[in-house]
C-alpha cells in the first residue's frame, strides 16, 4: 500500500513512569488520572534532550494523561501540533482496573488470547486490532515526521512485528523501556501493521498461540527502574 509522499518515519515512545506503574498497578481507563512520577518527569525531560535536533511535524498521543504529560515535557518550547488518537489508548482491563499487574497476567496465562478480560475489558486480539487501525490512520498522515507517545503494548508489539516476532502472551520481560525513542520508517511500520493483522487473523482462527516460553530472545529493551529492577505496569 502506498502512502502520501509526506510520510517518512515515526518515532515510537512509551510514556514515562506514572504513579500507577511505580506501584505495579493497572490503569486502562483514561479517565482515572495518574500523573508521572518524579522519575517519569526526568525520563520525559531526558527524552526531550534526545529529540532536540529531531524534526517532528506532529506529536500523537493517546487520551491518557501519562502520554500527554510525557509529550508536554519532552517538547516544551517547541510549537509542534498535537493529535490525540483514542485507538492508541492502553488496554481496557475491566475488573482488573487498579489491581496489581500480576493479577491480570495470571488470568492471561490461563485464557486464550481471544477471550475478553472480564468486566468490560478487551482481548489481546482486539487490542492489537485496535492498534493496527491507529497505526494505519497515522500512516495516512501528510506529515513527514511523527512522534508517537503511547503505551507498552502498542509500542512493543510494533517493534517485535518489525523483527518478525509474534505478540507475546504478556509483556513481562519484553516491554520497551520508559521514554526511549524508537525511530521506524513508514515502510517498517506498514510492514508491522500487515504482520500484526495476520497475527490477529491467525489467532482468531485458532492458530498456534504463544506460551510463557515464547518470549523473544532479544526484546527491544526490557524495562528497568533506577535500581536495576524490572518494572512494568502493562499486561
Amino acid at each position: 500500500m502506498s502512502y502520501p509522499p509526506g510520510v517518512d518515519r515515526a518515532i515510537l515512545v512509551r510514556h514515562g513512569e506514572s504513579t500507577a506503574s511505580a506501584k505495579g498497578l493497572l490503569n486502562g481507563d483514561p479517565y482515572h488520572y495518574y500523573a508521572l512520577t518524579r522519575a517519569g518527569r526526568r525520563q520525559a525531560k531526558a527524552l526531550g534532550e534526545r529529540l532536540r535536533d529531531e524534526p517532528i511535524d506532529l506529536c500523537v498521543t493517546s487520551r491518557f494523561p501519562r502520554t500527554r504529560e510525557t509529550a508536554d515535557i519532552a517538547l516544551e518550547g517547541r510549537p509542534i501540533p498535537r493529535l490525540v488518537v483514542p485507538d492508541l489508548d492502553d488496554v481496557r482491563v475491566g475488573e482488573f482496573e487498579g489491581r496489581p499487574v500480576e493479577d491480570l497476567r495470571l488470568w492471561q496465562r490461563t485464557h486464550p488470547l481471544t477471550d475478553p478480560i472480564p468486566g468490560g475489558g478487551e482481548s489481546r486480539v482486539d487490542s492489537i486490532a485496535r492498534y493496527c487501525a491507529a497505526y494505519q490512520s497515522l500512516l495516512a498522515s501528510a506529515e513527514a515526521n511523527l512522534l508517537v507517545v503511547a503505551h507498552g503494548l502498542p509500542i512493543t508489539a510494533a517493534l517485535l512485528a518489525i523483527q518478525g516476532q509474534d505478540v507475546p502472551e504478556t509483556l513481562q520481560g519484553v516491554q520497551v523501556a520508559y521514554a526511549e525513542p524508537h525511530a521506524v520508517s513508514a515502510s517498517e511500520l506498514s510492514g508491522a501493521v500487515r504482520f500484526l493483522r495476520e497475527w490477529v487473523r491467525r489467532t482468531s482462527a485458532g492458530g498456534p498461540q504463544p506460551s510463557s516460553h515464547d518470549a523473544p530472545a532479544h526484546p527491544p529493551d526490557a524495562e528497568r527502574d533506577e535500581a536495576g529492577r524490572e518494572q512494568e505496569e502493562d499486561p
